[in-house]
């Protein structure tokens, strides 16, 4: 088994977060054209504990990535990216000190998390089986027994297209589209270092803004992979419908995750290249635009910061 590091990201405002095994790192740009990077260590209980290693919990480290850390790492950089040159001094003075993102209010950091993902449940979970309600009363007399199984059908089908569409319509957003640039930005930088290239903008600028490990196809599989998941339950009670799509959620996540894993192990598997890697390659042409180098340098402060990290503590 090799021990070489698979180094993970996220484009966040202005500036790209990446993972390593023990450290993570966020660099930013701030108003003034400086890159201003921090590091902190991770928690070994979530990404390298005993449940991180079992089949379906291990899904849980995905999730903490993009709902804890993209989170604090999004406040972060919002910080440093609208900062006037008062701030600017005194976060990078907090930063120097304890090497960390200066410590947000915890109610901050809890009430945007809170928000998104009621937001995000209520959009792509919610809102679709609450559309498909409204026609069950047709679909039930035109199906007959196979009704419910329509219904769940068409309320994934609906799911599936609420989140392109999402996906397509905020793409469309200025400030949106410069973070999918740096989002680029940051799979150039990983698949470069990969590659053993050398980091360098001019370099890094020919490999692909598209990659295979990707948080992006990670949540195209969830909204796949329920379709199937919902299909089976019937239809019960709308309440019961509605608190089954919740409580189901890690569940679906736990399984997409597995589902890529093997996918992942399989490259070679036609069948599941075009099921599962090929869809996820896509949809990045959706989420993902080609940087330019000055985003490049900001991904690479980032990469090499979080390198020098996990090096010095091996």
């Amino acid at each position: 088994m090799s021990d070489k590091i698979l180094y993970g990201g996220q484009a966040v405002i202005e500036g790209v977060m990446m993972r390593g095994r023990r450290f993570v790192a966020c660099a930013v740009r701030d108003p003034q054209g400086e890159i201003v990077s921090i590091v902190e260590p991770i928690s070994p209980a979530i990404y390298n504990g005993v449940w991180s290693k079992i089949p379906f919990l291990r899904a849980g480290t995905i999730l903490w990535d993009t709902l804890v850390l993209g989170t604090k790492m999004l406040l972060h950089s919002a910080n440093i990216a609208v900062a006037d040159e008062t701030k600017k001094d005194a976060l990078a003075e907090s930063s120097r000190a304890a090497d960390t993102p200066p410590a947000l209010p915890t109610g901050v950091a809890l009430g945007t998390l809170a928000v998104s993902l009621t937001f995000g449940i209520g959009l792509f979970f919610v809102g679709p089986l609450g559309l498909v309600g409204l026609i069950d009363p047709y679909l039930n007399a035109q199906f007959s027994e196979a009704g419910a199984l329509v219904s769940n059908l068409l309320e994934g089908v609906i799911r599936l297209v609420i989140f392109l569409g999402y996906i397509g319509v905020i793409s469309l957003m200025p400030d949106i589209r410069r973070v999918f640039q740096y989002h680029g930005a940051e799979h150039k930088t990983i698949a470069a270092d990969e590659a053993g290239a050398e980091l360098k903008p001019e370099i890094i600028q020919t490999y692909s803004k598209e990659h295979p490990r990707c948080g992006t196809g990670f949540l195209l599989t969830v909204v796949v992979v329920s379709i199937f998941v919902f299909a089976l339950l019937g239809q019960p009670p709308m309440l019961i419908r509605i608190a089954s799509r919740v409580l189901l959620i890690p569940v679906v996540a736990a399984l997409s995750y597995e589902l890529i894993k093997f996918s992942s192990a399989h490259r070679s598997n036609p069948i599941l290249d075009w099921l599962v890697v090929k869809p996820s390659l896509w949809l990045q042409s959706l989420t993902t635009r080609e940087p330019d180098d000055r985003m490049i340098e900001v991904a690479v402060a980032a990469l090499q910061r979080v390198k020098a990290e996990e090096a010095g503590r091996v």
